[in-house]
């Protein structure tokens, strides 16, 4: 069986809700497309757009810290630079994220929503172009094998929402775990995109919050060392060559597949 994309997530702004996607269309050397273009800053952290480096996820709102960041509902259209934030299904703020009013307008409901989380004032960043808000210099595109979600279900006695794990495409027909043996090896979809994969992702406190409720309801970092020896779930890729993805095309690695890894 072949691996197989079950859904395309992207996370516009860091730390806040994902958006599905019905295709991306990958780029190159590029990130995963619209994905932490922006972030927010949680006191002076030192930023420099003209000339970007990457920051400690500490530096910004994030779940690890600030689990009611879950809460809120987030979209951002692209068309018209806007991100719109909604809480209990009402909206709570819009802004043009391209001007400094639409900025202030978000980073004054942060101010509001979530004032004893805060080192200082919250400051909205957009990414330069060619970098990103990710939590690792190299995460370009981070994938989720749901098998292996789903026994980890078995580990923590509990559901376990795959968005937990924040990753940008769901994949599904490999034995749980079995990701880990893609490491070094590169994943062609049928339009040409080339991912190959890099590393192993290692899991902080975040994934412990669920995503619709923002609350801190489970341990996963700890059932995952306990059960496995490692804190890790999901896999980071670079794009080699670019191509149109979506939901049901298929992922093959190009090296003899059935010989190094486990499908279901």
């Amino acid at each position: 069986m072949s691996i197989r994309i079950a859904s395309l997530q992207r996370y516009p702004v860091k730390g806040l809700s994902p958006e599905t996607l019905s295709s991306a269309t990958l780029a190159k050397g590029g990130y995963f497309p619209g994905d932490r273009l922006f972030a927010i800053e949680n006191g002076p952290a030192g930023f420099d757009p003209g000339n970007p480096q990457h920051q400690p996820k500490i530096k910004f709102l994030m779940l690890m810290r600030n689990e009611s960041l879950a809460r809120l509902k987030t979209r951002y259209l692209d068309s018209i630079t806007t991100l719109f934030i909604e809480q209990g299904g009402r909206e709570v703020a819009r802004g043009d994220l391209s001007t400094a009013q639409g900025r202030l307008a978000i980073e004054a409901f942060f101010r509001r929503f979530m004032p004893k989380e805060l080192r200082g004032p919250p400051k909205l960043l957009t990414a330069p172009e060619g970098f990103r808000f990710t939590d690792s210099r190299r995460g370009f595109v981070s994938l989720i094998n749901l098998a292996s979600v789903r026994a980890l279900e078995n580990v923590v006695g509990a559901p376990v929402d795959p968005l937990r794990f924040r990753g940008n495409i769901h994949i599904e027909g490999l034995e749980p775990w079995a990701e880990f043996n893609l490491v070094g090896q590169v994943l062609a979809a049928p339009s040409g995109a080339r991912l190959k994969v890099t590393k192993r992702i290692e899991r902080c406190a975040a994934t412990n919050v669920d995503p619709d409720t923002g609350i801190r309801d489970l341990e996963i970092p700890k059932g995952l060392m306990q059960a496995y020896g490692h804190f890790d779930c999901g896999i980071y890729a670079e794009v080699l060559d670019g191509g149109a993805i979506g939901p049901g095309d298929t992922l093959e690695p190009e090296q003899d597949a059935q010989a190094q890894f486990s499908f279901a």
